[in-house]
């Protein structure tokens, strides 16, 4: 049996989907182009805090949630028009996420380089 492992999967990934800056992020945020989407888990947003105005949606639910069939949607939540940026705590799961969102048939997907840790090395106000 030939396993692949998590990194080999990220680095597919990242061949796949549209990565960019935090500094990118911030701009088109503040801008109000993207929905920003923080799929940490909840006990990470507590220890560490998380950008103020953006959606969380824990990893473990994102594809349930973003499914317009799927019981768990989220009918209003995001504003379907904009280009969806996910982030997580390095970069690694939001990759991964980014690229099931593009499998499902999102076009406008991408993920933030670096993360939360790039994204408190920003001006992004971190409440």
């Amino acid at each position: 049996m030939n396993i692949k492992s998590a990194n080999e999967l990220v680095n597919e990934a990242l061949k796949e989907i549209k990565t960019i800056s935090a500094e990118e992020a911030l701009e088109n945020f503040e801008n109000e182009k993207i929905n920003l989407i923080d799929i940490r888990d909840i006990r990470e947003l507590e220890k560490d805090g998380r950008v103020e105005n953006s959606h969380h949606i824990p990893r473990g639910m994102l594809e349930f949630w973003m499914d317009p069939n799927s019981p768990y949607f989220k009918q209003g939540k995001l504003d379907q028009n904009k280009e969806i940026v996910l982030f997580c705590a390095g970069g690694l799961r939001s990759a991964l996420a980014a690229k099931s969102l593009k499998e499902m048939g999102f076009e406008k997907v991408s993920h933030i380089d670096g993360g939360f840790g790039a994204i408190r090395q920003s001006k992004f106000k971190i409440v």
